[in-house]
């Protein structure tokens, strides 16, 4: 068995998915684990046939059939899953899912808290009610996804959810949330045969696969230790949650896979590093992340090198001897060469191996990207780009 943990170097949105997809088609028997984050995760996968999908509450290599593994650590929106199960099943797909008895559960109550405190506060929130959720769920109103197989649970813990929000906002909830409160009930009826429950110490024991990916969400620039308050997510977004379920579990070492377009991005408000210098990136008709009222438009800067070597270096705080890797994604949206900041000055670079080398990687351990479709990942080994069969 080998296992393998996917890291955003950034503030999210870096290809994740994609290099998720890569690691299946690559793989013999994968299983995809998700391991931070929850359901506000917005990865793209792209098939040979055209075919699309952004996962949000299924791993990223559902569309080449390998299962989901969704971890305690991980939030699930039973209205997101039963929504994106439909979308996959339209593509033609009956995805497996095997979902954490104890990963905390969002209601509709976590996202209309979100979005009225998003409103005021404008900390770059994407408004689906993830943050909340973790933050009720590290009060004694907790909801766990076991606790949606039993009605009467449910409709006490709901009940409790209901009075701790009416407490926090010191207001009480209109009648179109009670409306939602019906339907989120429906929907858990509806979800139930869907998926499998399980509990992490014995799925482990009797798990069956060759390979195990571990994919992130975010971005570690987004991270709630490591990244820049207020605006981080409330998510351990580096290989610390991957490493414990890793090490608790008996697993084998891991590969690291960090990934990071070929330019900084950042969808919602906060610091972006170099913002304002201009980004020789062409527009992108295929791009995931358009403007929403809560995240606004994708901004884009030149890449920061000390902004990725910071991050890097967050990441090993919680490991080391492990073989490393970096993915440059997006490289076929860049004008001209390859451009980066550097101890405060724009450089540039005649090839994405000098780019890697800059941020502290080997030639012999680069991925490189030239889109988001699924002509996917080429290997560069000492500098020579050569292709890889999927």
């Amino acid at each position: 068995m080998k296992t393998k943990i996917v890291i955003g170097l950034g503030f999210g949105d870096e290809g994740k998915g994609l290099a998720t997809d890569y690691l299946c088609r690559q793989n013999r028997r994968p299983l995809v684990i998700r391991f931070s984050g929850g359901h506000q995760a917005g990865h793209t996968v792209v098939l040979e046939d055209g075919r699309r999908h952004v996962f949000s509450s299924f791993g990223s290599g559902t569309l080449r059939g390998a299962p989901t593994y969704w971890s305690r650590f991980c939030t699930f929106y039973p209205i997101g899953f039963f929504n994106e199960w439909k979308a996959l099943a339209a593509l033609g797909m009956k995805p497996r899912i095997y979902v954490d008895a104890l990963a905390p559960v969002t209601t509709p109550y976590e996202v209309y808290y979100n979005r009225a405190l998003e409103t005021v506060n404008a900390h770059g929130s994407c408004g689906l009610g993830f943050g909340a959720t973790i933050e009720r769920n590290e009060s004694p109103y907790k909801l766990f996804v076991q606790d949606l197989f039993y009605p009467a649970v449910l409709e006490q813990k709901l009940g409790a959810i209901r009075q701790y929000y009416e407490q926090k906002s010191r207001t009480r909830p209109d009648d179109a949330i009670d409306d939602h409160i019906g339907f989120f009930k429906q929907v858990v009826q509806d979800i139930l045969p869907l998926f499998e429950l399980v509990q992490e110490k014995a799925f482990f024991r009797r798990l069956q696969a060759d390979t195990l990916i571990f994919e992130g969400s975010q971005g570690v620039l987004l991270d709630m230790d490591h990244g820049f308050f207020p605006h981080v997510t409330r998510a351990c977004t580096g290989p610390r949650n991957a490493l414990e379920l890793i090490r608790d579990n008996g697993l084998p070492e891991p590969d690291i896979y960090y990934i990071s377009r070929a330019y900084l991005t950042r969808h919602g408000n906060g610091p972006l590093p170099n913002e304002g210098q201009p980004a020789n990136v062409r527009s992108n008709p295929l791009e995931t992340n358009q403007y929403n009222p809560w995240q606004g438009q994708l901004r884009k800067a030149p890449l920061d090198i000390d902004m990725l070597q910071y991050a890097l270096s967050s990441c090993r705080n919680y490991y080391a001897g492990l073989r490393e890797h970096l993915a440059l994604t997006c490289l076929d949206q860049v004008e001209g060469p390859l451009q980066a900041v550097e101890a405060g000055v724009l450089r540039t670079y005649g090839h994405p191996a000098a780019l890697a080398k800059a941020i502290g990687f080997p030639f012999h351990s680069l991925l490189e990207s030239y889109s988001d479709r699924s002509a996917g990942m080429v290997e560069t080994v000492w500098g020579v780009r050569q292709g890889v069969e999927g």
